[in-house]
């Protein structure tokens, strides 16, 4: 019988255990001063990991992510979406998810579920959507340690990982520890977006890291008028699209800067599910379609 993980009003200021799990089935801890790379995991009864990354914050990477989550399972794949962004998490919005979670028999916390996928954030565990998360760098990877691998998934073919802003902690240790099928940059077509995007495609391509670059998704390409039909790029023409003949990357599909698509995330009934049948719910199946060949779905 599963049980409640924990009480909101509990305070959780343990360097060694930040989510408050119980010891019995703790992950296996890394040594403070381990040498050499952390050998990577599979995640258990997982079948595909793809991380979803920016660099940037702000270009809409977790909108991107989440409908392509739900997108996966529109295409009959079992999904779930995995928040990593320790501070700033943003699926319980947007799949409209609250509670704690529960555990296990064996101390794992089981997914929340909406629409059809799996998630598991952060948010989940914080007393309410204003609690700060004021943790230092090893609080903070000790959570996410917990993240990913105290989490029973019970049977996946995909899961998405929506990564915080950056190339730092998180995804180093991400790659590091997790077998990645795949990554997938986003951005807007605007160059200050582009600066960063580059840094979090050499890092994916870094030797040490070695993990795939599945593709480039262009966020925001055009804005449509609803009234007359003109197109205007606001971010930009196709900035997305030159980097990736620059780097040698495909273009995943191009996602439009449109109000609905806001609307909808921010209402927790993202696009794919909320409006399945419109041009946009469209793109991300498309670009859902295209990494499932690419992973080997």
């Amino acid at each position: 019988m599963s049980r409640r993980l924990f009480s909101t009003s509990r305070n959780l200021l343990s360097h060694e255990n930040p989510l408050g799990l119980p010891r019995s089935n703790a992950p296996p801890e890394l040594p403070r001063r381990q040498r050499g790379l952390p050998e990577k995991r599979h995640i258990p009864s997982v079948r595909k990991v793809i991380a979803v990354s920016s660099a940037k914050g702000g270009v809409g990477k977790s909108t991107i992510a989440v409908n392509l989550a739900l997108a996966f399972a529109r295409h009959g794949h079992r999904a779930g979406i995995l928040d990593t962004d320790i501070f700033g998490p943003s699926i319980p919005t947007l799949l409209n998810l609250s509670g704690e979670p529960r555990l296990t028999e064996d101390n794992q916390l089981l997914p929340l579920t909406n629409y059809g996928i799996k998630s598991m954030s952060m948010g989940y565990l914080l007393p309410s959507t204003s609690s700060p998360i004021a943790w230092r760098g090893l609080m903070v990877m000790k959570a996410l340690h917990q993240l990913l691998h105290s989490v029973h998934w019970g049977g996946l073919d995909i899961l998405v990982l929506d990564l915080p802003p950056g190339t730092g902690d998180t995804q180093l240790t991400i790659t590091q520890q997790i077998h990645l099928s795949g990554a997938v940059i986003v951005s807007t077509p605007q160059d200050i977006a582009l600066a960063d995007a580059i840094k979090g495609l050499a890092l994916f391509r870094n030797e040490k890291v070695g993990v795939p670059v599945l593709g480039m998704v262009q966020n925001m390409s055009v804005f449509v008028c609803p009234g007359c039909g003109e197109r205007t790029h606001v971010f930009g023409r196709e900035g997305v699209e030159r980097m990736c003949e620059q780097e040698g990357v495909e273009l995943l599909g191009d996602v439009p800067l449109d109000a609905r698509i806001c609307e909808d995330a921010d209402r927790g009934c993202p696009t794919v599910v909320g409006e399945p049948g419109n041009g946009r719910a469209k793109a991300f199946m498309g670009i859902a379609e295209r990494i499932g060949v690419k992973v080997g779905l």
